[in-house]
Order: C-alpha cells, then structure tokens, then sequence
C-alpha cells in the first residue's frame, strides 16, 4: 500500500474539485482561445484550473514536486511528484463537448502509483490507486472492470485523432485498426475511463506527455487493462509518447506485433 495513500487521495479529490469549479463557468461560454507554440490550443479556463490545483497540493504538500502542462515543473527532484493536465481535450471543451477531463496523478520516483481522471461537467470520477482496484462514480451508473475480449477482430479500438501519428506511425496504426471490429475517433483521457468502464476494448496513441498519460495508468491497470509504450516497455517519463492500452490482457502481445516497426 502507498504510504499516506488516503492522504494523497483527499488531496488529489480537492484538487479535482477546485479545478472543476474553475472550468465549469466557462463551458459553453464565449471564451478567448489562445495557440501554444505547439499549435495546440489553450485558453483561461486551462490557466485558472492548474492554478487551483497548483494551490492545493502547495497548502497539503509543500515539499512535493509540481509538474503541470501549463506552468511548468516545480521541485523536480523530490520523491514525489504531482502531475496535472486541467483540461485534457481542450478542442473538446471550446467545442462544447463534455468529451475532457482533468488528469491528476502521483508519480512516486518516477512511477504512476495514484490517478484521478475527472470530468467536470458529467460528475464521472476514475480513481486508481496502485494495488487497489479502480473506483468509478458518476449519475449514469457503471462499474469500474475491463471486460474480456480474447480476439482483435472483436475489439472496439480508439483514438483522439489521426492527425496524432506521424511518419512509420501512420501505417502501424492502420495495421492495428484494420485487424479490430471498429475504430471510433476522439475521447482524450475520456477514452480511457470508457476502457476502465469494460466499454472500449483498445487505445492507442501517439505523441502524449507525461501530464496525458500519467493518471492514466493506475485506472487502466486497476480495472484489470495493461497500458505501456508501442514496444511493451512500461510507461515512464522518458517515454517517446506512443501509448497503448488493453482491457484484456490477452490483446497485448498481438496488438504490438502489429504495432511494431
């Protein structure tokens, strides 16, 4: 068990809470978008959000290192790290669709071992605690647990957008869609909490930073899924950004056969 694990757990909901509070006045609501240097897009909503979160865990754990994608890394040699995403899907959020969410994970030297995907607008939470099976809440009902899926010609599979892959990528992944029964489009972190749901069977992904991933894998691995790198390597924050998650096991090794360069 992760020592002060219910300690980080409230810290983390605070924070989920404050950042809710801070992105839900401007949801379907004029708001300036502005470009980041990687063309991607980011507005008030993003900055007012990380602050909130930045301001929780500065109050619970001043000695903890902060690493966010909007403000930068704070304390970045101490055991334990705090990673944020405000707005994971921020097209989603200045398009009105309720497909974001805000990332929040604990990486304990380098290693996921809490994360929090919550999605404001809804009232969905995904909790993963390493060594603990993954929580889910929310008013629509549905229990947190990957569902069996022994064969690639039966899974569902998913990615935010095509645009994402570059290079080689572009026919690995054609490779790997075209073996499942379909491909649905678009999602961010919400993909990935729709797995932990037993409703999406393969994710697959290119180009995300720690901040996308991090939370992400404490909720995939609880519900029973495995996630790691296009080579089967664990994610770390190294990682070059290529991303696949299963919720059968078993989907693994044919998945990054086809995956493979």
């Amino acid at each position: 068990m992760l020592p002060a694990a219910e300690a980080f757990l409230a810290a983390a909901e605070a924070a989920a809470e404050a950042a809710g509070a801070a992105i839900r006045p401007y949801f379907r609501a004029p708001i300036a978008v502005e470009e980041k240097a990687d063309q991607s897009p980011v507005t008030l909503a993003d900055h007012t959000a990380e602050r909130a979160m930045r301001e929780v865990f500065a109050r619970c754990f001043p000695e903890h290192g902060l690493a966010g994608e909007e403000f930068g890394h704070e304390r970045p040699d101490a055991r334990f790290c705090w990673v944020l995403d405000p707005i994971d899907g921020t097209r989603a959020f200045i398009t009105g669709r309720p497909l974001f969410g805000t990332l929040i994970a604990l990486l304990d030297a380098g290693r996921p071992v809490l994360g929090l995907i919550d999605q404001p607008i809804t009232g969905e939470r995904w909790i993963g605690l390493s060594g603990s099976p993954t929580r889910f809440t929310g008013p629509f009902g549905g229990r947190a647990g990957c569902r069996p899926c022994p064969v690639l010609a039966s899974a569902e599979i998913s990615a935010t957008n095509p645009e994402m892959f570059t290079g080689s990528e572009s026919a690995r992944i054609r490779r790997l869609q075209s073996a499942c029964r379909r491909v649905t489009w678009g999602g961010d972190c919400y993909g990935y909490g729709l797995l932990a749901l037993g409703l999406i069977d393969m994710i697959a992904e290119s180009s995300l930073k720690p901040w996308d991933w991090a939370a992400l894998v404490p909720i995939v691995e609880g519900a029973g899924g495995r996630i790691t790198d296009w080579e089967g390597h664990a994610l770390a924050p190294g990682s070059a950004g290529q991303v696949l998650a299963v919720g059968d096991p078993v989907l693994q090794g044919p998945a990054l056969a086809l995956l493979a360069d």
